[in-house]
């Protein structure tokens, strides 16, 4: 069974940046696409960046967080990775990493079948 478990978020001020980890447990990580989606409170959960699981993919990522967030992944460590640079206190959400098997790299949140319980992102300005 996989599972996902998020790490790295934490309060950190307008311009500082954050490196969230998505540590999956399951035996098959490199057969999945990963995102990263965040709620804010009040808002719907919405699509940050996405990855394929091959030695370099393609990487898609919200028209708000191009140029400042960085998705990445490290195949033999089973994680994932979303380097946040120069945060706005509009990034304050709660970020969760969500996997899909197969080739598509899904952008919509309806798409993913697996997803970690999140982690809470606390920009102050």
């Amino acid at each position: 069974q996989v599972q996902l478990v998020e790490s790295g978020g934490g309060v950190v001020q307008a311009g500082g940046s954050l490196r969230l980890s998505c540590a999956d447990s399951g035996r098959t990580f490199s057969n999945q696409a990963m995102g990263w989606f965040r709620q804010a409170p009040g808002k719907e959960r919405e699509f940050v960046a996405a990855i394929g699981w091959m030695s370099g993919s393609s990487t898609y990522y919200a028209e708000s967080v191009k140029g400042r967030f960085t998705i990445s992944r490290d195949n033999a460590k089973n994680t994932a990775y979303l380097q946040m640079n120069s945060l706005k206190p509009e990034d304050t959400a709660v970020y969760y990493c969500a996997a899909v098997f197969g080739l598509r790299v899904p952008v919509g949140k309806n798409e993913y079948s697996i997803w970690g319980q999140g982690t809470q992102v606390t920009v102050s300005s």
